[in-house]
C-alpha cells in the first residue's frame, strides 16, 4: 500500500511562486512513493493548522508545509498533540525561512527543496512550547523578546515579499537608536538571571533571523532550549556583539551576554514594562512567559549530508518513557489534592 503525502502551501508565499510550481512539486513526492494531494491555505485563522491536525487524525505518513516561517509553524502546531504524528517536509517559500536553512533546504528553488525527500534522510527534532497568560503555543525554531521582536513587527508585509531579509536589516538598522532595556527575572536549568536586558532568545536550532551561527555548538534532539540574554543595551555593545556573532560566532563568550543550555524558561518582567513574546516571527502574548522543550518530538525531513551540526541519538524507547514519567507524575498530582 502506497504512502500518502499532504502538501498543506500558502498560495501568497514566496510571490505566489508555489502554485506555479505545485505540479512539479506533487510528481515529486508521487516519484519518491507517495499518494499526494494538495490544501491550499486560506484567510482563514489558523488554516494551516487545522488541516495539518486533520491530517495527523487521518494518518497521512507525510505532511509538507509550503510556505514561510509561520506555515510551518502552524503545520507544527496542527500536529504536535498528536499521539501518531505524520513526518514533516518543509518547502521554504517566506522571507528568512530560518528553519529550512537549519536542516539545510534549498532555498532558492522550490521543486529542489521538494526533492530532498528522494534523499529519504530525516532527524527527530526538538519543538518548544510556550505559555503566557492568554495562550499556548508550540514552536519549532524561536522565541524572543525585546529589539528583535520589535523589527519583525515593523517591517510592513509588502517589504517581507519585496526585499526578503534586506527588510529586515534595514528596519532593524532604523530601530537599533531605540534600543531600550527592560528589568527581567530569567530562571533556567542551572540558575536565575535578574537584571536589565534589551533581548532575550529560546532558540531550537542555530539559525535566527539570517544569522546561522547565533547558537554555534547547538545539537539538534538534545532536549535543550540555547537560552541568550542580551544584557547590551546601548547601541556601541549591540553593534560589538553584532560583529561578534558574524565572526563565527564569538559572541558567546561575550561578558555581555548570558549564554546557556536549557531545558525549561521562565520569564518575566520586574518592572512596569511590558515584555512582548515573538514565537517563530509572529506575536506570541506578553511576559510572564514559560518555555518547555519537547524532546525529538518531530520527524523532519532534512539533507543530514548538507548539515553541519551535531545530531542527537534518537532513543527509540524515549518516548514510552517520557509518556510513562508523565503519567507518574499526574498520579502524584492526584493523590496530593486528594489528601
Amino acid at each position: 500500500m502506497r504512502k500518502r503525502a499532504r502538501v498543506i502551501y500558502n498560495p501568497t508565499s514566496g510571490r505566489e511562486q508555489i502554485k506555479k510550481s505545485l505540479p512539479d512539486i506533487l510528481k515529486v513526492y508521487e516519484d519518491a512513493g507517495y499518494d499526494t494531494s494538495a490544501y491550499c491555505t486560506t484567510t482563514d485563522p489558523l488554516s494551516a493548522r487545522k488541516e495539518a491536525k486533520r491530517c495527523s487524525a487521518d494518518q497521512f505518513d507525510l505532511v509538507v508545509a509550503a510556505g514561510g516561517d509561520g506555515t510551518i509553524n502552524e503545520v507544527i502546531n496542527g500536529i504536535a498533540e498528536s499521539k501518531i504524528r505524520p513526518k514533516v517536509a518543509i518547502i521554504p517559500a517566506g522571507t528568512t525561512n530560518d528553519y529550512a536553512r537549519a536542516l539545510h533546504i534549498p532555498r532558492g528553488n522550490l521543486v529542489d527543496a521538494a526533492k530532498v525527500i528522494g534523499k529519504d534522510q530525516s532527524v527527530f527534532m526538538d519543538i518548544g512550547k510556550v505559555s503566557t497568560e492568554t495562550e499556548e503555543r508550540y514552536f519549532m525554531n524561536i522565541g524572543a523578546a525585546g529589539f528583535l521582536s520589535e523589527v519583525s513587527y515593523e517591517v510592513p508585509a509588502n517589504m517581507k515579499s519585496l526585499f526578503g531579509s534586506l527588510a529586515y536589516f534595514a528596519k532593524g538598522a532604523e530601530l537599533l537608536p531605540r534600543i531600550g532595556k527592560v528589568p527581567v527575572r530569567i530562571e533556567y536549568d542551572d540558575g536565575v538571571y535578574e537584571g536589565q536586558a534589551s533581548m532575550v532568545f529560546v532558540a531550537l536550532t542555530n539559525s535566527v533571523g539570517g544569522f546561522e551561527d547565533i547558537a554555534p555548538d547547538k545539537t539538534l534532539g538534545d532536549g535543550k532550549f540555547t537560552l541568550i540574554i542580551v544584557k547590551a543595551t546601548n547601541l556601541v555593545e549591540i553593534m560589538r556583539l553584532v560583529t561578534l556573532l558574524m565572526n563565527d560566532g564569538k559572541h558567546v563568550n561575550s561578558p555581555s551576554i548570558v549564554y546557556t543550555k536549557t531545558s525549561k524558561v521562565v520569564a518575566e518582567t520586574l518592572g512596569d514594562k511590558k515584555l512582548m513574546i515573538n514565537i517563530d516571527g509572529e506575536y506570541g502574548g506578553n511576559a510572564p512567559a514559560t518555555f518547555i522543550n519537547y524532546r525529538q518530538h518531530i520527524e523532519m525531513v532534512a539533507d543530514l549530508d548538507g548539515m553541519k551540526l551535531d545530531i542527537d541519538t534518537r532513543d527509540p524507547s524515549m518516548e514510552e518513557k517520557e509518556t510513562d514519567f508523565i503519567q507518574l507524575v499526574s498520579k502524584l498530582e492526584e493523590q496530593n489534592q486528594q489528601e
